[in-house]
């Protein structure tokens, strides 16, 4: 059963290996397309040198390739070679020599005949059929062959064992003999001169096969002794089983890469195989180590990253094992391992004098470094959280760890994915002693019950401070010493030396000091402040050229800023935290007079945001409480108008410094927050002091829409200073965010003639005034600024909602001159307001109409069609049956006289426009 199923690998591999081939004979065959092309051109090539063309290969393929003549006149015989020697490499047995001779010989080229598409497929098919025969004769029956004699090996113990043919410990020693002798052949054949003789059959290397197989058969045995039979103690097959995995992997220095994974995966199954009444965790680690410098050793001559990727893994797997299982957890012995995982890392896989004449730091970064920065992260978050080990003091232990993943990444450039471990372990330690109340976990209902996740104490607050302290140091550090050669490890060194004291400072306020107000915590803010600033001028002098302000120097300034944020939420109440972070923005604004760094304007921008944020957070700025109810004159004012003017001075320095998108965004922001300013104080005074609570009335509705109204023009006009994509569009969306409450708000939710609220006992200066004809004037005055700076259907909705506001503005009113102060459609009509209506239309209709020709507005001019054709239908419909009398017939002459004087004054323009013509 077994033979089966080999078999129906090696057939499915057999299809996949041909398929392969595909890409390989394409290649040729283009190839010979080239040098047939070069034959009927004339053209003739230079001669290749003979050593350059071998150099670099293993002796292997060297003694299996011919040298090739130079080419003088002749190119017509070296294209005949070249398909014969690539099938000949292809069959490479003596079956197919006659043959090639054959079809030499029959069949001589004309370097003068182009060739036929069957003449250029046939070597093609040819070397197809001849390199499955190749890999059927040469890979697959060394590969299987290998894993029959591994397999024959067992075989030939258990028939021992079923017969009762020979005793345990002889059939243990016909298993080790068979072992040792394989690896005795596998070397005698090596010795003798063996090379591989077919190209693309060096992956069925002999010798390796049976060097595995041999080693396979050792582990075996090894194992049956001590697990089955008992003839060896815990501690002797725990050695001999780490001894052959070790000599295994010292032996694929020779066999290759293939032996060397079946070495480390015997080394790494032997504690698991051998089973102990008093486990040792030193003797398992001592081991551990031992096969980890052995597998480093090894990957580093031969640079298989791979192999030692595999031995990090194992290595911490096991010791995250050990740590998860282990009743009694000797701290020392995972120190141990730890720290000798770092040393091989540091001096042995990354040790400069194995990669003599190369530059560590033009090598990027090493993969492999990665899976021992996991494996180390986890332990410390591991000591750090877990209450098995955080209630113990055991946080100091994973410090200690982290403290030397940051030293490790110091000492070696490349193995910088160190540092990016230690830094997310401890942001992720940290951020778990912040109670979950918090942040808001009981809202979330994540049933942690109000608790951290890590234990918060005097010690962890201790290691929090020494960790932020050597990040920062480490960090900046690192950023100046690669600052001028590479900028991006620079960049994420100054990360790493920001992030970590941030988040460490962050959490130890949140947990340990108080929320509100806090000048302890503030103090260190302050500090980190101006080590993040000094450190980034610092940074920016070593910079090739100095002072440019590259992506490390950009880190470091962002964090000065966050820890200015932190600072000022930390020292001062809500209301002066609002204030301060607006003036805040003016800071990297001047500091562009100095040092042009890119970052500086991008702050400004952040505080901007911040202070978005902020007031977003808490509209009332200093709370609902505290609020005072005197209009105009409270801490709304400060708050959001002194931010305003902190923008637009911010806008103003930077447009004479750097003059870039922060610059755009702060005058948006200037802009936004004056709107802000004076849209808050509206509400403020129009719902007594309170602005969180109560329904939006049509008079604060239509302040916010001539806000909206406003804000469009300053975009546009800002827009035409300094073009934008992000002003275009936004002046663009606040015209369309104005129509839409327009339409929604004034015409119907909130219009008098459904809600019947007051509109005032004031005649003209009324909320019909504020709400129709001052948004009404609004929108045609900014329908005509952005006539020939926005779309045409832009400005032409701007003109539609300001004919139509005129039109309710002009229609209510008339309303109000007939009800007074309240004017519901419940409340009924009356003749003279039937007929007011009419003549009130039909002068609107007559005044759109000369405005659109004066301003030759299209859009005006259907206006006043509309509404001339809704006056006539009023009047042919409604009046004659409502009204009686001389208001009948005053209506129908009127109507008539205004349609007579459009029709004469239409005639007038087309006869003047035909005269022109």
């Amino acid at each position: 059963m077994f033979f089966s199923l080999i078999a129906i690998a090696a057939v499915i591999a057999l299809f996949v290996i041909v398929s392969r081939q595909q890409n390989r004979i394409a290649l040729v065959e283009r190839e010979l397309g080239v040098l047939r092309a070069l034959v009927q051109s004339g053209a003739s090539l230079p001669a290749p040198k003979a050593d350059a063309a071998q150099e670099g290969l293993p002796d292997e393929i060297k003694a299996a390739v011919a040298p090739v003549a130079p080419l003088a006149d002749g190119v017509a015989e070296e294209i005949v070679a070249k398909p014969e020697a690539a099938e000949g490499e292809a069959a490479a047995g003596p079956w197919t020599k006659a043959q090639s001779a054959a079809a030499q010989s029959a069949r001589p080229i004309d370097p003068a005949q182009p060739a036929t598409v069957a003449e250029t497929s046939a070597p093609a098919k040819a070397a197809r059929q001849t390199d499955v025969e190749t890999a059927l004769g040469t890979r697959w029956a060394v590969w299987v062959g290998g894993i029959a004699l591994a397999l024959g090996g067992l075989f030939l113990i258990r028939y021992t064992i079923e017969a009762g043919i020979f005793g345990p410990g002889v059939r243990l020693a016909m298993a080790g003999i068979l072992g040792v002798v394989l690896i005795a052949g596998a070397e005698f054949i090596r010795r003798t001169g063996f090379r591989v003789p077919v190209q693309g059959a060096a992956g069925a290397y002999i010798p390796s096969i049976l060097t595995a197989a041999g080693a396979f058969i050792l582990f075996g045995t090894v194992y049956a002794a001590h697990g089955i039979y008992g003839f060896i103690g815990p501690a002797t097959a725990f050695a001999l089983l780490g001894v052959i995995g070790v000599a295994t992997i010292g032996a694929s220095l020779v066999h290759g890469l293939a032996l060397a994974g079946i070495g480390l995966v015997g080394a790494m199954v032997t504690p698991a195989l051998v089973a102990s009444q008093a486990p040792n965790p030193w003797a398992l680690f001592v081991y551990l180590a031992i096969v980890l410098a052995a597998s480093a050793a090894t990957a580093r001559i031969r640079d298989w990253k791979a192999l030692m990727a595999a031995a990090f893994a194992g290595t911490g797997i096991w010791t995250i094992l050990y740590m998860v299982d282990a009743p009694d957890v000797n701290l020392a012995a995972v120190l141990f391992i730890s720290l000798a995982t770092l040393a091989v890392l540091a001096w042995v896989w990354l040790a400069p004098f194995l990669r003599a004449g190369r530059d560590e730091a033009a090598r990027g970064f090493d993969w492999p470094s990665i899976v021992p920065g996991f494996f180390i992260a986890l332990s410390a978050v591991g000591l750090s959280v877990d209450p098995a080990f955080a209630s113990a003091g055991d946080a100091l232990h994973g410090a200690v760890l982290l403290a030397a993943l940051v030293a490790v990444a110091l000492y070696r450039p490349r193995a910088l994915p160190l540092v990016f471990a230690a830094g997310i372990a401890t942001v992720l330690i940290y951020l778990g002693i912040i109670p979950p109340a918090t942040i808001g976990a009981d809202a979330l209902n994540v049933g942690l019950d109000a608790q951290p996740l890590a234990s918060s104490d005097t010690l962890t607050f201790r290691i929090g401070i020494a960790l932020g302290l050597v990040f920062l140091a480490a960090g900046f550090w690192a950023a100046r010493r690669f600052a001028a050669a590479a900028s991006r490890r620079a960049a994420c060194w100054a990360a790493w030396g920001v992030i970590p004291p941030l988040v460490v400072l962050t959490a130890l306020w949140l947990t340990f000091g108080d929320i509100d107000r806090d000048l302890g915590y503030a103090l260190p803010a302050l500090l980190l402040l101006l080590a993040f600033a000094a450190g980034g001028e610092w940074i920016a002098r070593a910079e090739e050229p100095p002072l440019v302000g590259g992506p490390a120097v950009s880190f470091a300034l962002g964090g000065a800023g966050v820890a200015g944020l932190l600072m000022l939420h930390m020292a001062f109440g809500s209301g002066w935290t609002t204030v301060l972070l607006g003036v805040a923005a003016i800071l990297p604004a001047l500091a562009t007079r100095w040092r042009s760094y890119p970052v500086l304007g991008w702050i400004s921008v952040g505080a901007a945001v911040a202070v978005l944020g902020r007031v977003a957070f808490d509209p009332t700025i200093v709370g609902a409480a505290f609020l005072s109810r005197t209009p105009v004159f409270n801490w709304l004012l400060p708050g959001y108008g002194v931010p305003a003017l902190a923008f637009g001075f911010a806008a103003w320095q930077l447009a004479r410094t750097t003059n870039g998108r922060p610059r755009l965004a702060m005058e948006a922001a200037s802009a936004l927050f004056a709107l802000l300013t004076i849209a808050m104080l509206v509400r403020h005074a129009m719902h007594d002091g309170v602005i969180d609570t109560g329904a939006v009335t049509l008079a604060e509705q239509a302040i916010y829409t001539l806000i909206a109204l406003g804000a469009g023009a300053i975009l546009v006009a800002i827009d035409m200073r300094s073009p934008s994509s992000v002003l275009r569009y936004g002046s663009i969306a606040a015209g369309v965010i104005s129509a839409g409450l327009i339409a929604i708000q004034h015409f119907v939710v909130l219009n008098p003639l459904l809600t019947d609220e007051s509109t005032g006992t004031i005649p003209v200066f009324n909320l019909l005034f504020l709400a129709y004809l001052l948004p009404a004037i609004a929108a045609g005055a900014l329908a005509l600024y952005v006539r020939d700076k926005r779309p045409r259907w832009y400005a032409a909705m701007l003109a539609l909602i300001a004919a139509l506001l005129a039109f309710a503005y002009a229609t209510l009113s008339v309303r109000r001159l007939f009800k007074g102060e309240f004017i519901a459609l419940w409340s009924g009509l009356g003749q003279l307001e039937t007929y007011t209506y009419s003549a009130l239309w039909l002068v609107i209709g007559v005044a759109l109409l000369t405005a659109g020709v004066w301003l030759k507005s299209q859009v005006l001019r259907i206006a006043s069609a509309v509404l001339i054709a809704v006056a006539v239908v009023k009047v042919f419909l409604f009046d004659m049956s409502e009204l009686e009398g001389v208001l009948r017939a005053l209506s129908f002459i009127g109507l008539g006289a205004v349609l007579i004087g459009i029709g004469l004054f239409y005639q007038r323009l087309l006869t003047k426009a035909a005269r022109e013509v």
